[in-house]
C-alpha cells in the first residue's frame, strides 16, 4: 500500500492537465477559425479610388470642402458620389484630377480668397467704451459683454481669425483690422468661421469689387458710429451699368455673378467704402516682405 495512492493521483493528475490543455487548444483553434472564415466572409474591400483620389489631394486637412478632412473626402467623393470640386486649395487642378480618376467630367473651380468686409479701423470706427476683458471676439460677443466699439456689425479687432489662419495668410494692421495676404490664402474658410460677426467671406479672385460694410442702420446711425460705413445713399446702384448692386436693408449689395469690376461705383461712393480689391491687394502683399536691415556705422577705431 506503500506510495500506490499517490502514484494513482500523479497519474489522473496528470490526465487532466493534459485533458484540459487540449480542450483549451481544440477551443482556440476552433475559434480562430471562425474569426477566420468571418473576415473572409465579412472582408470589406477598400475601393483603390478612395487611395489614389486621396493621394492627388493637398492633404491639408483643412474642412473646406466641409468634411473632417481630406481622407473623409475621398471616400465621399467615392462612396456618396460628391461633387469632385469642393477642394478650394487644389483649385481646377486637383478637380480635374478626382474627376479623372472617377470617370466623369472635369468641373471649373474659380480660384477662392477671403476678403473682410470692414473698413472701419481704430481711427474711423467710434469707440464705445475702454475694453478690459479676454481679448478675444467671442468673448465679446456673448450676451451681457461691453463692445469696445460703437458699431454693432463691424470688426472687434482681436484677431480671432488670424489665430485660426495656419497658412500665414492673415495678419492684423496696424488699424486694427485683418489683412488678407492673396498669395498665401488657400481658402480654407477657417477665419470666415472663427469670425463671429460674420465679416469675413470667401470670393472668386476674379471679383475685384467690393463693400467693406456690413451695418444695416439707417444712414445717420451708421455715421454716427463709423465714418467710413455705408449710409445707403444709392448712388453705388444709380451709376452701375449692370445692375450689379444695390441697396438691401439700408446696406449696398453687391450681386458678383453681374459685376464687371468696372470701378464706376468705387469712384461713386462718398465713404469710399466701397474698393478695388486689386490695390488692397498689392498694398497688403508689402506685409509680407521683411523690412531692410539697417544699416550700422562701422565702429570708429581708436585713433582715428
Amino acid at each position: 500500500m506503500h506510495g500506490g495512492h499517490p502514484i494513482l493521483l500523479d497519474i489522473s493528475a496528470g490526465q487532466y492537465s493534459l485533458f484540459g490543455l487540449l480542450t483549451m487548444l481544440g477551443i482556440g483553434g476552433g475559434l480562430g477559425a471562425i474569426l477566420y472564415v468571418a473576415s473572409r466572409f465579412f472582408k470589406v474591400d477598400i475601393d483603390p479610388r478612395i487611395e489614389k483620389i486621396l493621394e492627388a489631394l493637398p492633404n491639408v486637412n483643412c474642412g473646406a470642402c466641409g468634411f473632417g478632412g481630406c481622407a473623409a473626402y475621398a471616400e465621399s467623393v467615392v462612396l456618396k458620389g460628391v461633387g469632385c470640386a469642393l477642394c478650394a486649395p487644389g483649385g481646377t487642378k486637383i478637380a480635374a484630377t478626382i474627376a479623372d480618376i472617377m470617370g466623369s467630367k472635369a468641373e471649373r473651380v474659380d480660384p477662392l480668397v477671403a476678403v473682410v468686409h470692414c473698413g472701419g479701423g481704430n481711427e474711423t470706427a467710434k469707440k464705445a467704451a475702454d475694453y478690459y476683458g479676454i481679448q478675444s471676439c467671442q468673448s465679446v460677443c456673448v450676451p451681457g459683454a461691453n463692445s469696445p466699439k460703437a458699431c454693432t456689425y463691424g470688426c472687434l479687432g482681436f484677431g480671432d481669425c488670424e489665430k485660426a489662419c495656419k497658412f500665414d495668410a492673415l495678419v492684423m494692421g496696424k488699424d486694427g483690422l485683418p489683412q488678407i495676404i492673396e498669395s498665401n490664402c488657400i481658402a480654407c474658410g477657417a477665419c470666415v468661421r472663427a469670425c463671429p460677426r460674420k465679416l469675413i467671406e470667401l470670393h472668386t479672385r476674379k471679383s475685384l469689387v467690393h463693400v467693406l460694410c456690413k451695418n444695416c442702420d439707417k444712414g445717420k446711425d451708421t455715421k454716427a458710429v463709423c465714418e467710413v460705413g455705408c449710409i445707403a445713399c444709392k448712388k453705388c446702384e444709380k451709376i452701375c451699368p449692370v445692375d450689379a448692386i444695390h441697396v438691401i436693408n439700408n446696406l449696398a449689395v453687391i450681386e458678383y455673378t453681374k459685376c464687371i469690376s468696372c470701378g464706376k461705383c468705387v469712384k461713386e461712393c462718398p465713404q469710399n467704402i466701397i474698393v478695388n480689391w486689386r490695390k488692397i491687394r498689392k498694398d497688403v502683399e508689402k506685409l509680407k516682405q521683411p523690412e531692410p536691415a539697417q544699416e550700422t556705422q562701422p565702429a570708429i577705431k581708436e585713433g582715428e
